[in-house]
């Protein structure tokens, strides 16, 4: 049976893909310690926003709260899933899904240990979003000499993009 594929993905191959130079697994998010006055504090602005909603008479902003507030309550009881990540000779596997490097535009590498060390992924499609994943014991300079066989680097970025860094901070 043939191989259904995909602009830029598609089941990953050793004959199709190349071989495999580097791999390694993470959680799909990292779960976040919140103490007792964190959750407070949420409670404590979503009625206060949803009080908002009412007298501006704005139904709509309610609904997406309340639905925003139901999604993060369920999400936060699930355990993460291990994500696998493979740099082959010819893209990157990410759970079994292949992505040629020539959909990618560059990548940069974010190691401020303890806290963050991260290789982001920026693709040329601008529908596709930044890709963080997250390193756990591999050697960044490594990585980075594997990867810089195959996609430019952005010697741009220093810091973690903006929304991680709010989403650290209000440990979202």
């Amino acid at each position: 049976m043939p191989k259904k594929k995909k602009k830029g993905i598609k089941k990953y191959s050793k004959e199709d893909n190349g071989e495999l130079l580097a791999a390694w697994g993470f959680p799909e998010y990292s779960k976040i310690e919140r103490n007792k006055s964190w959750y407070i504090s949420f409670v404590i602005i979503t009625i206060g926003i949803l009080i908002y909603s009412y007298f501006t008479k704005n139904p709509l902003f309610a609904i997406i709260i309340i639905l925003f507030t139901v999604i993060y309550t369920i999400s936060e009881r699930k355990e993460p899933e291990e994500i696998q990540i493979g740099i082959l000779e010819d893209g990157l596997i990410i759970n079994n899904k292949f992505i040629i490097y020539k959909e990618i535009k560059n990548f940069y590498i974010i190691y401020h240990p303890p806290t963050v060390k991260n290789l982001y992924i920026q693709y040329k499609s601008q529908l596709r979003p930044r890709l963080a994943i997250p390193l756990e014991n591999q050697n960044p300079v490594e990585i980075r000499d594997l990867l810089l066989r195959y996609i430019d680097e952005d010697l741009e970025k220093e810091d973690i993009p903006t929304s991680e860094g709010i989403s650290r901070l209000l440990k979202l």
